[in-house]
C-alpha cells in the first residue's frame, strides 16, 4: 500500500529513482536536495507541523522515506521501528548480499525547546544512534562498522537537512 501511494505521488516525475540512486551511491547532498524539492512540491506545511502528539510530525517524514526505499525490498531487508542496542531505531536497511552497505536512519523534527537549528537537530539524531547503539544488531550479524552508514534526517516543515555519521566511536 505504501509503495503504491508513494509511486502515485511521483508518477508524473521523471525523477522517481533519484533518491535511491543518491542513497546507494553515498551522495548525501543529492538525497537532501531531492527530499527538499519533493517536500516543497507535494507536502503541506501541516503534514510536518506540530500536533497534539510530539511524534506525529516525525511519522509523516518517516513514512515518506519508507515509501521511497520500499523499492529496495529484495536487495535489502527494510525494517522500521525495531529494537537494537539500547533503543529503537527508525529505519534499518540490511543488505541481502554480503559485503554491501547497511544503513540506519534516524528522523527528528526540530524542537525549538531543544535545538535552534536543523544542524543541531541532525547532530542530536546522530548522537542518539551512537548512544543507543542501534548498530548492535548489524554488528552481531558480522557487519564491519565501516560498512554501516548512519543518516540523521532533520526536518522543519518543508525543509530537511541530512547528516552522515558513524554508528560507533
Amino acid at each position: 500500500m505504501m509503495r503504491g501511494m508513494i509511486k502515485g505521488w511521483f508518477q508524473k516525475s521523471d525523477h522517481y529513482g533519484e533518491f535511491l540512486t543518491a542513497l546507494l551511491s553515498g551522495d548525501r547532498k543529492a538525497m537532501e536536495k531531492y527530499l527538499n524539492r519533493v517536500l516543497l512540491q507535494i507536502a503541506s506545511f501541516f503534514d510536518g507541523g506540530k500536533s497534539t502528539s510530539d511524534t506525529e510530525p516525525e511519522r509523516f517524514y518517516h513514512g515518506l522515506v519508507l515509501g521511497l526505499i520500499a523499492e529496495l525490498e529484495g536487495k535489502y531487508h527494510v525494517r522500521s521501528n525495531r529494537e537494537s542496542g539500547f533503543g529503537r531505531y527508525d529505519v534499518m536497511m540490511e543488505p541481502v548480499s554480503a559485503g554491501d552497505t547497511a544503513y540506519i536512519f534516524e528522523f527528528k523534527v526540530l524542537d525549538s525547546d531543544e535545538e535552534k537549528t536543523l544542524e543541531e537537530t541532525a547532530d542530536a539524531a546522530l548522537k542518539q544512534i551512537k548512544e543507543k547503539r542501534y548498530a548492535e544488531e548489524l554488528l552481531a550479524r558480522g557487519f564491519a562498522k565501516e560498512s554501516i552508514h548512519c543518516y540523521a534526517f532533520a526536518f522543519e516543515g518543508k525543509k530537511v537537512l541530512i547528516k552522515e555519521g558513524y554508528s560507533q566511536s
